[in-house]
């Protein structure tokens, strides 16, 4: 392997300038750590129009150029962010699918639009004569790539020997569309070069492509790679996942601690760490007072941060809730989602505004404050590719209950109260009973404050920086390498 690599990063979104969920954390905060251990590496990401109104100092790369396939053409540019020697963004101009839209995603033209983004993401990457020994494609968004390099290396000169890399964040993500609704005539086969048809564009599975035709695919877990080769997590795709799996490793995330860290989070009012978790509570009490909340430290308080969806196991929490609503706690959910899930806990907060609050839509500022405040994290998600926020809780000593499952089994462990050890509560099966016990352990360890002072001091001592996810990364790509890139003749001209 070249000592020195030079890789593509290929991401919708990239923390700060856009960010959804942790997949804008994953598409800054790695490619960084790449760089850090002295990697050429280069993000290519899609120019919004939101992006525009920041004050980037953006520098033209690229002269304004045609992207074609099948009949359908489009002009785009690059622009480029250097954010150190050897790392640096390309913001990739195509005005009609990205410059003149206010979200980032919930277009009926989605697959269109990041088809054409893969497409120009290749195109830059060979005429910038990046010469990348990698590409690293993030979820479906990218997950064309692979597919169209597999059939048209031939096209770009520079590429005849680069690899590619696919991470699956989450699974259920497969395409831009409701993938599990497509009608059985149109169901993506995965076979060649992606559809030309609009129809036939917009029920592409480009996880499915992208599993088929990268060197080499990973998911953000251990747990989860193993996990998704079974029906149950695999979503449709545990054949094609099976059938590739010598060529399948789990990675966990790592997090940001220049951003998450509670020693310098300026969303926050009392900075602490450690070794000064006294000051946890004073945040405590603000949050409190801030909510409408009795202020009171021996009350427990729980946090929510997270996407109020099925997958975050939102339902669980709320078939407990009349249990919930007869503990001596106090909660309080900070997040955007299901609107039916946000009307539930609007509800209860109006019935029961001493006991549950609801903070929407997601802001980090409130976030932070929740972290910090709060004295326990609940994510109890009914599967769980890898996960950032519990990773973000213990950092701020908030005590996580999480279910046992993907991400969140690889990176929390039973708190033992023979031996003291342990950074959280963990739950096996998905059932309101195995819920309600852990919460029930975590309720009791928080009324012995010895006890709980050093689960909190563990919990924060816990190391997920992006240092050692990234030379594991590092790893995949000298496997990748070892490789001959996937290639197949191109039978048809599109």
């Amino acid at each position: 392997m070249p000592r020195t690599l030079r890789v593509v990063s290929v991401s919708s979104e990239v923390a700060p300038y856009s960010k959804t969920g942790g997949l804008g954390d994953v598409g800054k905060g790695l490619p960084r750590a790449i760089a850090a251990l002295h990697h050429d590496v280069s993000i290519m990401t899609p120019l919004y129009g939101f992006i525009k109104k920041q004050g980037l100092k953006l520098k033209r790369a690229t002269p304004r150029f045609t992207v074609t396939y099948g009949k359908r053409k489009y002009t785009a540019s690059a622009l480029k962010l250097q954010l150190s020697k050897n790392f640096k963004v390309f913001f990739l101009d195509i005005p009609q699918f990205f410059g003149n839209r206010s979200r980032i995603y919930e277009y009926t033209d989605d697959s269109l639009r990041f088809l054409f983004f893969a497409l120009a993401s290749l195109k830059v990457t060979d005429a910038l004569n990046l010469k990348p020994h990698l590409i690293h494609c993030h979820d479906w968004q990218a997950g064309a790539v692979p597919n169209i390099l597999a059939f048209r290396r031939k096209q770009y000169p520079t590429l005849k020997n680069t690899r590619t890399l696919f991470t699956i964040h989450n699974l259920a993500f497969q395409s831009a569309g409701e993938w599990w609704k497509v009608p059985p005539s149109r169901i993506d086969d995965g076979e060649g070069l992606p559809p030309t048809s609009v129809t036939n564009i917009a029920h592409m599975n480009f996880t499915k492509r992208a599993i088929r035709y990268a060197d080499v695919i990973n998911t953000v877990s251990v747990r989860y790679a193993e996990e998704i080769l079974t029906p149950e997590f695999g979503l449709g795709l545990e054949n094609e996942l099976s059938r590739r799996e010598k060529d399948l490793y789990g990675i966990i995330n790592g997090v940001d601690y220049t951003v998450y860290n509670p020693a310098f989070d300026q969303n926050i009012k009392y900075k602490y760490d450690w070794s000064s978790i006294e000051k946890k509570v004073k945040n405590k009490l603000s949050l409190q007072k801030e909510i409408g909340f009795e202020q009171k430290e021996d009350i427990p308080l729980i946090g929510v941060v997270n996407r109020l969806s099925e997958q975050k196991g939102f339902a669980l929490i709320m078939q407990t809730i009349d249990v919930l609503l007869r503990q001596h706690l106090q909660i309080v959910v900070v997040g955007s989602g299901r609107r039916d899930y946000i009307a539930f806990f609007k509800q209860i907060a109006r019935t029961h505004p001493r006991k549950v609050g609801i903070m929407t839509p997601f802001t980090e500022e409130m976030a932070s404050k929740v972290y910090a405040g709060s004295d326990l994290f609940l994510m109890p998600s009914r599967w769980e590719p890898c996960g950032i926020s519990q990773l973000i809780s213990m950092r701020y000593g908030s005590i996580p209950i999480v279910h046992e499952t993907g991400g969140l089994s690889d990176t929390i462990t039973n708190f033992n109260p023979r031996t003291g050890r342990g950074t959280g509560f963990v739950f096996r099966a998905w059932t309101e009973g195995d819920f309600l016990i852990a919460l029930s352990r975590a309720l009791e360890t928080f009324k012995y404050k010895s006890a709980w002072h050093t689960l909190i001091q563990q919990a924060m001592q816990e190391s997920y920086s992006w240092e050692l996810p990234a030379k594991k990364y590092v790893s995949l790509y000298s496997i990748a390498l070892r490789k001959t890139p996937i290639t197949y003749p191109l039978s048809s001209h599109v």
